[in-house]
């Protein structure tokens, strides 16, 4: 399957380089050269990663990726001339996959890119069946099995599940989720998806530890 790669880099000669050299794989690539157009294509098209050069004139990486972490959950490897500890760690507070430091070889980044999207995708099965910690959702009936034993929800728990399961091993804050499952105009109190949560967990049985609570910050499915 041929992927979609969004490269983001200001500097023209290397962005070149970069896409001849993952078309050569035959891949998909689309090129950026700042971080509004970055975001204008993240906005009207869908990617399988992002290659994203931190240091860039106007709107940097980090800039791009706070604000595709509120959309997406597309994976994301920094290109940067950063090497400090800290830079790393910040990128990876931002919601970056990976990191690779210039310069830095084709294939090492090929690889990687590739590897998180194997990986991203590892939870899709077959025709509208998604799978992640031994639950088992089919998209097109709505039905939920926690390993063989199939659990009826409610929309709204079903909603959680989903989204937590599409995001999974990512950090969804209430206020994510509450947009997501309940809409824009809800408002209501944000403990409503503790709630949610708490009655999910009791229809998972045994496997509801699949669902962490993250403190001060949301809830994750680890799959």
């Amino acid at each position: 399957m041929k992927s979609r790669i969004l490269i983001v880099e200001d500097e023209a000669r290397l962005r070149e380089v970069l896409c001849d050299y993952f078309k050569s794989r035959g891949d998909i690539p689309v090129e950026a050269g700042d971080g509004n157009r970055a975001l204008e294509l993240l906005e009207a098209e869908e990617f399988d990663a992002v290659l994203l050069d931190i240091m860039m004139p106007g709107l940097d990486g980090r800039s791009v990726c706070r604000a595709l972490r509120r959309e997406s959950d597309v994976p994301v490897i920094f290109l940067t001339a950063l090497s400090d500890e800290e830079d790393k760690l910040l990128g990876y507070e931002l919601g970056a996959d990976d990191y690779v430091t210039k310069p830095f070889s084709l294939s090492v980044l090929y690889a990687k890119t590739s590897a998180l999207i194997k990986r991203s995708r590892g939870n899709i099965l077959t025709g509208d069946r998604l799978e992640a910690a031994g639950i088992t959702l089919e998209l097109s009936s709505r039905r939920v099995w926690a390993g063989r034993r199939e659990v009826s929800l409610t929309p709204k728990e079903y909603a959680l599940l989903l989204c937590l399961m599409r995001n999974r091993n990512m950090v969804m804050s209430r206020e994510q989720l509450l947009v997501k499952c309940w809409g824009y105009d809800y408002e209501g109190e944000s403990r409503a998806v503790d709630t949610h949560i708490k009655r999910l967990r009791e229809k998972l049985g045994d496997r509801a530890g699949c669902i962490k609570t993250v403190i001060k910050a949301g809830y994750k499915l680890e799959g």
